[in-house]
């Protein structure tokens, strides 16, 4: 076996760097919960799901609701309520966007009609089928941003600038 050992007074420290950094990236990954959160905001606004598709529209009835009301024909949009109670988590080693509202679950995977039991008056909770419309998740937008940040950062990190 051949041992070499390498040390250069500028590559060995930048490496060294870049190992503890690697140890704890809470601050990249601030960042790119920050923008994740952004883009999430950004594509409910206009109606898209992480894979580009629109969200499933709304059905008739509740089209004939909402224009009665005075909101629009996009879903997840008509108070905010949604978008208002996303937040943010991040750690050393991780990133996650969640919810508190109790409709989030809902809109992420679609509800059956009666899924949820009955109201005192016997109808349905809900009271029709429910599309899933996905809102949480990782856009391609999301990965180039996620690479970007990244790469910043570990130039920022190896320079001594983070």
């Amino acid at each position: 076996m051949i041992e070499i050992e390498f040390e250069n007074d500028t590559l060995t420290p930048a490496l060294q760097r870049l190992a503890d950094g690697l140890l704890d990236m809470t601050p990249v990954m601030g960042e790119i919960s920050e923008g994740w959160l952004e883009n999430t905001i950004n594509r409910m606004l206009r109606g898209e799901q992480p894979d580009g598709q629109p969200f499933a529209p709304r059905s008739p009835v509740s089209l004939e609701q909402y224009a009665a009301s005075g909101f629009g024909a996009v879903p997840l949009f008509r108070k905010g309520w949604m978008r208002q109670g996303l937040f943010p988590e991040y750690g050393s080693d991780f990133v996650r966007i969640g919810s508190n509202e109790p409709q989030s679950a809902v809109m992420q995977f679609g509800a059956s009609q009666g899924e949820f039991g009955r109201t005192s008056r016997g109808g349905p909770i809900p009271w029709g089928d429910i599309p899933a419309r996905p809102y949480l998740g990782v856009s391609d937008e999301d990965e180039t941003m996620i690479i970007e940040e990244l790469s910043e950062w570990l130039m920022r990190t190896a320079e001594g600038k983070s």
